[in-house]
């Protein structure tokens, strides 16, 4: 792609504002009215060299706007180490607080990164189901302390060992 240094600054101003009669001003082409700088850009336009010079750059930027797998994967372990945080409102000044992941995020996080690791390890199963019992576990305490798990149904545990005979012995 044989381009002047002129035709690299058009495209490069081209790309970020999108407006061609502006962009070829910007590159130091000389003109008397935007109305040629208009015609004289849509010329330059038609340039085959500089059209793939155009669409090169803009996948190249398109290409650094998308996560790749492994930035992905990266920010999944942050999450599952509980590295990364999240701002939630502050009830109390009305601010905001940084706090860490929740269990149950970062146990989606681990269940996320195994997909792409699995492992038929007895061991690694073993953890993330503990990673889910104490996930669950801390949802319902969580629940409990704010009042959601009250249905109004409570069951009561009666010891009926060794008391007064219900008939349904056995012997």
């Amino acid at each position: 792609m044989k381009l002047t240094q002129k035709q690299r600054l058009f495209a490069d101003e081209y790309i970020k504002s999108g407006n061609a009669a502006q962009a070829y001003i910007r590159a130091g082409y000389r003109v008397k009215t935007e109305s040629s700088a208009k015609a004289a850009s849509s010329r330059l336009l038609t340039n085959v060299n500089l059209k793939r010079y155009i669409d090169a750059r803009m996948a190249e930027i398109e290409s650094h706007k998308i996560a790749d797998a492994k930035e992905v994967l990266q920010y999944l372990t942050r999450v599952l180490r509980g590295e990364e945080t999240e701002e939630i409102p502050d009830s109390v000044d009305g601010g905001t607080i940084k706090r860490p992941p929740l269990i149950k995020d970062r146990t989606a996080a681990a269940r996320e990164i195994m997909k792409r690791y699995p492992l038929d390890d007895p061991m690694v199963a073993a953890q993330l189901k503990k990673l889910q019992a104490e996930a669950d576990t801390a949802i319902w305490k969580r629940d409990e302390l704010t009042g959601k798990n009250d249905t109004g149904d409570k069951t009561v545990l009666i010891d009926d060992i060794g008391g007064i005979d219900d008939g349904n012995d056995k012997a």
